[in-house]
């Protein structure tokens, strides 16, 4: 299951179940059609070669449904981190290497804004 997938359904069991408090985790994001062009972008390029860390922005839990909240406000979800100290240091992905193929990263408010859109079309959320 990837990381999209999982933290959607993170944000269902949440909503579903009246979550008081958010999950703290720091998931690294990235919009799986960045995946897809970073494979094509990959075979294209006679140079291309090993492994490429594809990673828009590492992003705690909590500042995602933070921007939940902005993109849809009419979705009722915790405030409140599930940790006395929520804020706790994150960690960085180079995106260098992978830019180097000519890829850029979708921002992670276009996948979210765009994934639960979908969704939402769908009646799934």
């Amino acid at each position: 299951m990837g990381i999209r997938s999982l933290l959607v359904l993170t944000v269902l069991h949440m909503k579903s179940r009246g979550a008081e408090s958010v999950p703290l985790i720091y998931p690294a994001w990235v919009d799986v059609r960045d995946v897809a062009n970073a494979h094509i972008l990959a075979f294209e390029n006679p140079s291309a070669s090993g492994r490429y860390c594809l990673v828009e922005r590492v992003l705690q839990f909590s500042e995602f449904v933070k921007l939940m909240r902005e993109l849809f406000p009419d979705i009722n979800l915790p405030e409140k981190c599930g940790d006395d100290h929520p804020f706790a240091s994150s960690y960085k992905v180079s995106r260098e290497r992978a830019e180097s193929l000519g890829l850029k990263f979708t921002p992670v408010e276009v996948t979210l804004k765009d994934t639960f859109e979908s969704l939402r079309a769908r009646n799934l959320f």
